[in-house]
Protein backbone atom coordinates (compact mmCIF):
# COMPACT_ATOMS: atom_id res chain seq x y z
CA UNK A 1 0.00 0.00 0.00
CA UNK A 2 2.85 2.46 0.51
CA UNK A 3 4.49 1.76 -2.53
CA UNK A 4 1.04 2.04 -4.15
CA UNK A 5 0.72 5.46 -2.17
CA UNK A 6 4.07 6.97 -3.66
CA UNK A 7 3.93 6.11 -6.36
CA UNK A 8 0.81 7.89 -6.91
CA UNK A 9 1.98 11.20 -4.71
CA UNK A 10 5.22 11.27 -6.83
CA UNK A 11 2.98 11.28 -10.06
CA UNK A 12 0.80 13.73 -9.06
CA UNK A 13 3.79 16.00 -7.89
CA UNK A 14 5.18 15.25 -11.42
CA UNK A 15 2.22 16.26 -13.26
CA UNK A 16 2.10 19.61 -10.69
CA UNK A 17 5.27 20.39 -11.50
CA UNK A 18 5.03 20.07 -15.89
CA UNK A 19 1.73 22.23 -15.04
CA UNK A 20 3.83 24.95 -12.99
CA UNK A 21 6.84 24.86 -15.76
CA UNK A 22 4.83 25.32 -18.51
CA UNK A 23 2.44 28.42 -16.70
CA UNK A 24 6.19 30.00 -15.91
CA UNK A 25 7.08 29.37 -19.54
CA UNK A 26 3.83 31.06 -21.31
CA UNK A 27 4.53 34.52 -23.42
CA UNK A 28 4.50 37.50 -21.00
CA UNK A 29 3.85 40.64 -22.65
CA UNK A 30 4.28 44.24 -21.50
CA UNK A 31 4.16 47.23 -23.69
CA UNK A 32 6.11 50.86 -23.21
CA UNK A 33 6.15 53.73 -25.16
CA UNK A 34 7.86 54.21 -27.85
CA UNK A 35 9.60 57.41 -29.19
CA UNK A 36 7.87 58.89 -31.55
CA UNK A 37 9.03 60.00 -34.97
CA UNK A 38 9.33 62.77 -36.94
CA UNK A 39 9.26 62.56 -40.79
CA UNK A 40 10.28 65.25 -42.89
CA UNK A 41 8.94 64.71 -46.39
CA UNK A 42 9.94 67.57 -48.21
CA UNK A 43 8.09 68.88 -51.22
CA UNK A 44 7.97 65.47 -53.03
CA UNK A 45 4.79 65.24 -54.82
CA UNK A 46 4.13 62.10 -54.24
CA UNK A 47 3.23 62.05 -50.40
CA UNK A 48 0.60 63.00 -48.60
CA UNK A 49 2.05 64.93 -46.05
CA UNK A 50 5.38 67.48 -45.82
CA UNK A 51 5.75 66.63 -42.35
CA UNK A 52 4.30 63.82 -39.92
CA UNK A 53 4.69 62.87 -36.50
CA UNK A 54 3.89 59.42 -35.64
CA UNK A 55 3.11 57.47 -32.03
CA UNK A 56 4.65 54.04 -31.27
CA UNK A 57 3.93 51.54 -28.48
CA UNK A 58 6.92 48.72 -27.72
CA UNK A 59 5.20 45.46 -27.18
CA UNK A 60 7.74 43.14 -24.96
CA UNK A 61 8.08 39.32 -24.43
CA UNK A 62 9.26 39.69 -20.85
CA UNK A 63 12.48 37.64 -20.27
CA UNK A 64 11.73 34.62 -17.07
CA UNK A 65 13.19 35.40 -13.94
CA UNK A 66 16.44 35.35 -12.88
CA UNK A 67 15.89 32.52 -10.95
CA UNK A 68 13.76 30.46 -13.62
CA UNK A 69 16.39 31.30 -16.67
CA UNK A 70 17.61 27.40 -16.46
CA UNK A 71 14.09 27.49 -18.46
CA UNK A 72 13.20 29.52 -21.46
CA UNK A 73 10.37 31.88 -21.79
CA UNK A 74 7.76 30.36 -25.32
CA UNK A 75 7.80 33.07 -28.05
CA UNK A 76 4.57 34.81 -28.21
CA UNK A 77 3.58 33.29 -32.11
CA UNK A 78 1.16 34.86 -34.36
CA UNK A 79 0.49 37.93 -31.62
CA UNK A 80 -2.07 40.27 -33.13
CA UNK A 81 -4.06 42.99 -31.45
CA UNK A 82 -6.70 45.86 -31.53
CA UNK A 83 -6.54 49.25 -30.46
CA UNK A 84 -9.50 51.01 -29.35
CA UNK A 85 -10.14 55.12 -28.78
CA UNK A 86 -12.06 56.80 -25.60
CA UNK A 87 -13.13 60.27 -24.60
CA UNK A 88 -10.98 60.63 -21.48
CA UNK A 89 -13.90 62.63 -19.78
CA UNK A 90 -16.92 59.38 -20.05
CA UNK A 91 -14.73 56.59 -21.42
CA UNK A 92 -17.01 56.41 -24.35
CA UNK A 93 -15.65 54.38 -27.56
CA UNK A 94 -15.16 57.29 -30.22
CA UNK A 95 -15.84 54.63 -32.66
CA UNK A 96 -17.63 52.30 -31.83
CA UNK A 97 -15.38 49.63 -32.87
CA UNK A 98 -11.03 48.66 -32.21
CA UNK A 99 -9.05 49.66 -35.02
CA UNK A 100 -6.56 46.19 -36.09
CA UNK A 101 -3.11 46.65 -34.97
CA UNK A 102 -0.15 47.60 -37.14
CA UNK A 103 3.39 46.19 -37.06
CA UNK A 104 5.65 48.96 -37.36
CA UNK A 105 7.98 48.40 -40.17
CA UNK A 106 5.77 46.12 -41.70
CA UNK A 107 6.47 46.82 -45.65
CA UNK A 108 3.10 49.09 -46.65
CA UNK A 109 0.93 47.04 -48.27
CA UNK A 110 1.48 47.16 -52.02
CA UNK A 111 -1.42 48.98 -53.73
CA UNK A 112 -2.26 49.88 -57.05
CA UNK A 113 -1.80 53.54 -57.22
CA UNK A 114 -4.82 54.66 -59.43
CA UNK A 115 -7.03 52.68 -57.99
CA UNK A 116 -5.88 51.77 -53.98
CA UNK A 117 -6.75 47.91 -54.81
CA UNK A 118 -4.59 45.57 -52.92
CA UNK A 119 -2.83 43.45 -54.62
CA UNK A 120 -2.51 40.29 -52.53
CA UNK A 121 -4.78 40.24 -49.87
CA UNK A 122 -3.00 36.92 -48.01
CA UNK A 123 0.08 39.18 -47.73
CA UNK A 124 -1.81 42.31 -46.03
CA UNK A 125 -3.49 39.93 -44.07
CA UNK A 126 0.21 38.73 -42.85
CA UNK A 127 1.10 42.07 -41.54
CA UNK A 128 -1.53 41.85 -38.82
CA UNK A 129 0.25 39.26 -36.62
CA UNK A 130 3.80 38.85 -35.75
CA UNK A 131 5.93 36.61 -33.82
CA UNK A 132 8.04 37.92 -30.68
CA UNK A 133 10.73 36.00 -29.33
CA UNK A 134 11.25 36.04 -25.33
CA UNK A 135 13.28 39.27 -24.33
CA UNK A 136 12.95 40.72 -27.61
CA UNK A 137 10.12 43.28 -28.57
CA UNK A 138 8.20 44.55 -31.42
CA UNK A 139 6.30 47.98 -32.25
CA UNK A 140 3.18 48.74 -33.14
CA UNK A 141 1.57 51.80 -34.90
CA UNK A 142 -0.97 53.99 -32.91
CA UNK A 143 -1.28 57.13 -34.81
CA UNK A 144 0.07 59.45 -36.79
CA UNK A 145 -0.22 63.81 -36.92
CA UNK A 146 0.51 65.51 -40.45
CA UNK A 147 1.25 69.24 -41.55
CA UNK A 148 -0.46 71.55 -39.63
CA UNK A 149 -3.66 69.47 -39.45
CA UNK A 150 -5.34 69.56 -35.55
CA UNK A 151 -6.72 66.24 -36.50
CA UNK A 152 -4.81 63.53 -35.70
CA UNK A 153 -5.64 59.45 -37.04
CA UNK A 154 -5.45 56.05 -35.72
CA UNK A 155 -3.07 54.07 -37.72
CA UNK A 156 -3.79 51.21 -38.82
CA UNK A 157 -2.93 49.51 -42.92
CA UNK A 158 -6.38 51.09 -43.99
CA UNK A 159 -4.23 54.42 -43.89
CA UNK A 160 -2.16 53.12 -46.86
CA UNK A 161 -5.26 52.84 -48.84
CA UNK A 162 -7.65 55.27 -47.41
CA UNK A 163 -9.37 58.25 -49.47
CA UNK A 164 -7.62 60.50 -48.59
CA UNK A 165 -4.04 58.44 -48.05
CA UNK A 166 -3.13 58.46 -44.42
CA UNK A 167 -5.74 60.79 -43.23
CA UNK A 168 -8.43 57.93 -43.04
CA UNK A 169 -11.85 59.41 -41.89
CA UNK A 170 -12.68 56.77 -40.37
CA UNK A 171 -10.08 56.82 -37.34
CA UNK A 172 -9.96 60.52 -37.58
CA UNK A 173 -9.52 61.92 -33.48
CA UNK A 174 -9.82 65.55 -33.24
CA UNK A 175 -8.56 68.16 -30.67
CA UNK A 176 -8.33 66.40 -27.27
CA UNK A 177 -7.39 63.96 -25.08
CA UNK A 178 -8.17 60.39 -25.46
CA UNK A 179 -7.66 56.76 -23.67
CA UNK A 180 -6.42 54.29 -25.66
CA UNK A 181 -7.12 50.32 -24.55
CA UNK A 182 -4.87 47.63 -26.11
CA UNK A 183 -5.54 44.50 -26.37
CA UNK A 184 -3.42 41.25 -27.79
CA UNK A 185 -3.74 38.12 -28.36
CA UNK A 186 -1.62 35.06 -28.29
CA UNK A 187 -1.03 31.57 -27.70
CA UNK A 188 -5.15 31.56 -26.29
CA UNK A 189 -4.10 34.75 -23.57
CA UNK A 190 -5.34 38.18 -23.62
CA UNK A 191 -2.90 41.21 -22.61
CA UNK A 192 -4.75 44.43 -21.78
CA UNK A 193 -3.20 47.67 -21.24
CA UNK A 194 -4.84 51.69 -21.85
CA UNK A 195 -2.92 55.08 -22.23
CA UNK A 196 -3.22 58.30 -23.34
CA UNK A 197 -2.93 60.08 -26.53
CA UNK A 198 -2.52 64.03 -26.24
CA UNK A 199 -3.83 65.77 -29.17
CA UNK A 200 -3.47 69.49 -27.93
CA UNK A 201 -1.28 72.10 -29.60
CA UNK A 202 0.97 71.81 -32.23
CA UNK A 203 2.38 68.83 -34.07
CA UNK A 204 5.56 68.56 -31.59
CA UNK A 205 3.27 68.04 -28.41
CA UNK A 206 1.34 65.13 -29.65
CA UNK A 207 2.24 62.40 -27.83
CA UNK A 208 1.07 59.55 -25.79
CA UNK A 209 1.01 59.17 -21.67
CA UNK A 210 0.71 56.87 -19.14
CA UNK A 211 -3.13 56.31 -18.15
CA UNK A 212 -3.96 57.35 -14.76
CA UNK A 213 -5.66 54.15 -12.81
CA UNK A 214 -8.97 56.35 -13.39
CA UNK A 215 -8.88 55.77 -16.35
CA UNK A 216 -8.90 52.43 -16.77
CA UNK A 217 -11.84 52.28 -14.10
CA UNK A 218 -13.71 54.50 -15.94
CA UNK A 219 -13.25 52.43 -19.36
CA UNK A 220 -13.97 49.66 -17.17
CA UNK A 221 -17.28 50.44 -16.05
CA UNK A 222 -18.28 51.69 -19.23
CA UNK A 223 -17.24 48.37 -21.01
CA UNK A 224 -19.26 46.52 -18.25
Amino acid sequence: MDAILSTLIGAVLAILTTIAVEWFRRPALRFQIAQPHDNDYGNRQSSPARKARFLYLSVLNSPLPRFLRWMSRNPAIDTWGMISFHHQDDGQDVFGRPMPVRWSGSTEPPIAAQTGVVMDSDWLRSLYRRDIQPGESETIDVSGRFDDDQSCYGWSNENYFSKPLWRNPRWELGVGRYIIRVEMRTSGQKFVTYFRLCNEGTRDSFRLELAQSSDEKRLQMRMR
